[in-house]
């Protein structure tokens, strides 16, 4: 019952809007689903490596300082600009994906780890549902960690469906432009808010 209620609530977490789902829809539209979904790999990759953090005890040094987050932060803006001004500059056709060089893969990881929303989940959320009547801290954060993965898998595949969806539709040169410039001017917007957050 505990982890249960934990997945929902990750789940609802995970399905959030945000620059990895809209870059694993993307992915799929320009690259299919198939590389798309292994793209996702990154993301829980990344996520991964915060899991460990958090278990390993550097979780809350890392949310509280605010050089750390700082950098994190201003890396994540810059990341994101990059992705977005990539993707206006590129050619729109069927054959190739307007994403900027660099695998999915690797995408998703650096928007991953330059997250420091992400980084804030695993030191902030993911913390409340630990109790410690029920025994071992870092094991329980463990497997939080990792029901929560299953959940950010299950919602970066919902929108890798989506993005399958559109490609399955057919778009037009003229069609698949505009929704380039729109998954851009998105991504721009993910920057500024993020530029201007407290951290």
């Amino acid at each position: 019952m505990w982890l249960a209620v934990f997945f929902g609530a990750a789940v609802l977490v995970a399905l959030t809007p945000g620059a990895n789902n809209l870059l694993g829809m993307h992915h799929a539209v320009h690259h299919g689903p198939l590389r798309a979904a292994t793209a996702l790999l990154g993301r829980l990759a990344a996520f991964s490596l915060m899991v460990g953090a958090v278990v390993a005890g550097l979780g809350p040094i890392l949310a509280a300082s605010h050089t750390a987050l700082t950098v994190i932060k201003w890396a994540g803006v810059a990341y994101l600009v990059y992705l977005a001004v990539r993707i206006l500059r590129a050619k729109t056709d069927a054959s190739e994906a307007p994403i900027g060089k660099g695998s999915p893969l690797r995408k998703e990881f650096l928007v991953a780890i330059t997250n420091p929303k992400a980084l804030l989940i695993f030191t902030a959320f993911v913390p409340q549902f630990v109790d410690p009547a029920r025994g071992s801290i870092p094991l329980q954060l463990a497997t939080l960690g990792a029901v929560y993965l299953a959940a950010e898998a299950l919602a970066g595949t919902a929108y890798v469906a989506v993005g399958a969806g559109i490609r399955r539709a057919g778009l037009t040169r003229r069609a698949r432009a505009r929704l380039d410039k729109g998954t851009a001017a998105v991504l721009l917007g993910m920057a500024g808010v993020l530029a201007t957050s407290r951290t």
